[in-house]
């Protein structure tokens, strides 16, 4: 038996062992909580880290995972006096450099992260990859078919990673969990990925970039990046093409630049999936967004709630299993999120553990292709 098959087997007994776990917990009202368990002590250093783009708040969520991985942050580079001083609230040891430069030229940096202006993030990712570094980059992290044919091109020149952080997968821990269910066998083999993505506008928190396709590349290429991530993934789909896809400006009249509501179907070779994003999350609700997956399989399927069970279980990661014995509830909340420490892994033995370099660019082709193909319905009252 090769390393890699001992390895699949490793995971496969773990994930059994995990559902045989889960089968002991019932469809009940009350959960315990899932949150996130205590904070373990840092992982021992093991690669030192720079970030350049502080645009979204997302960039927090990447340097976490690298130094749950055993990242250190050297350093950081960002324009903006306001977001600066945030980012050294929370890492108040962290260098600010008056140039990206200084980042890239520095030898002893092996990895860049980024959450800058999404625009602006293949651009610098190029950079990074010319530097002889590797690259973490928040989604979207390419914003035009242009700017993947770039990135494609100068990662095969250089052997560099180019990491795309689908998030509400490899930060979920509900997602994760659903990872190991499938590949145990819990569902059969998936068919068919629904993912609904709506989101809160928050419009007084929102930069002017935020309302302008030219610099976050439209609703599908920004928020549909997660579901396309799942659809891939859970479909073991190495191929995909785009059915239909529409987007329109709803109800936005002030930001005529601005999507605020999109759809989108996918085939590809292991399966088929749908996808609807929006910014029409009410302010009622408990968090910025009602985020659902459904995975339906030959034997079963999995609703995954992942950042709210309006039905009143506290918190977010919820995971519904349902099979032809029972339906069960599945607590998420001591699952293990290790994209980070994977990903420091191969920086450091050149591997793709994370994630493979294919599914990051295949993910953000499919709803590039998604975006520049999709219908324009009426805007502002009128129907699609």
């Amino acid at each position: 038996m090769s390393d890699r098959e001992s390895e699949d087997r490793r995971r496969f007994l773990k994930a059994a062992a995990g559902i045989a776990a889960a089968t002991a917990v019932p469809l009940a009202p009350g959960r315990a909580s899932a949150q996130a368990p205590s904070a373990a002590a840092p992982a021992p250093t093991r690669l030192k880290f720079g970030v350049v783009g502080l645009n979204h708040g997302h960039i927090y969520g990447l340097v976490a995972a690298l130094i749950r991985g055993g990242g250190e942050l050297a350093g950081f580079h960002a324009p903006e006096d306001d977001l600066a001083a945030e980012f050294l609230k929370r890492y108040p040891d962290a260098k600010r450099a008056a140039d990206e430069r200084a980042i890239l030229e520095d030898p002893a940096i092996k990895l860049v992260a980024s959450a800058g202006i999404p625009s602006e993030r293949e651009p610098l990712g190029v950079r990074v990859m010319k530097h002889g570094k590797d690259y973490l980059v928040d989604k979207p992290g390419i914003t035009s078919l242009e700017q993947l044919a770039e990135a494609r091109r100068v990662q095969k020149e250089t052997s560099r990673i180019y990491s795309i952080c689908y998030s509400e997968r490899f930060e979920n821990r509900a997602v994760v969990r659903a990872h190991e269910l499938v590949k145990a066998g819990a569902i059969g083999r998936v068919l068919h990925v629904v993912g609904m993505g709506p989101h809160r506008t928050n419009p007084k928190t929102r930069p002017a970039w935020f309302w302008d396709t030219k610099y976050y590349g439209g609703i599908l290429c920004d928020i549909a990046s997660h579901q396309a991530d799942h659809f891939l993934s859970f479909t073991g789909s190495t191929r995909g093409e785009v059915d239909a896809a529409r987007v329109s400006n709803r109800n936005h009249p002030d930001h005529p630049q601005f999507e605020d509501f999109g759809d989108v179907m996918w085939t590809g070779d292991g399966g088929t999936g749908y996808a609807r994003v929006d910014w029409f999350t009410p302010d009622g609700l408990s968090t910025w967004g009602d985020g659902r997956l459904t995975l339906v399989g030959t034997e079963g399927y999995i609703e995954i709630r992942t950042n709210v069970d309006i039905a009143g279980r506290k918190g977010p990661e919820h995971l519904f299993l349902v099979d032809s014995k029972e339906t069960r509830y599945v607590d998420c909340s001591g699952q293990v999120l290790d994209y980070g420490p994977r990903l420091v892994d191969d920086v450091l033995n050149r591997t793709e553990t994370a994630m493979t370099q294919a599914h990051s660019f295949l993910a953000a082709e499919m709803v590039l292709k998604a975006q520049a193909h999709a219908t324009k319905g009426r805007t502002h009252g009128g129907h699609a």
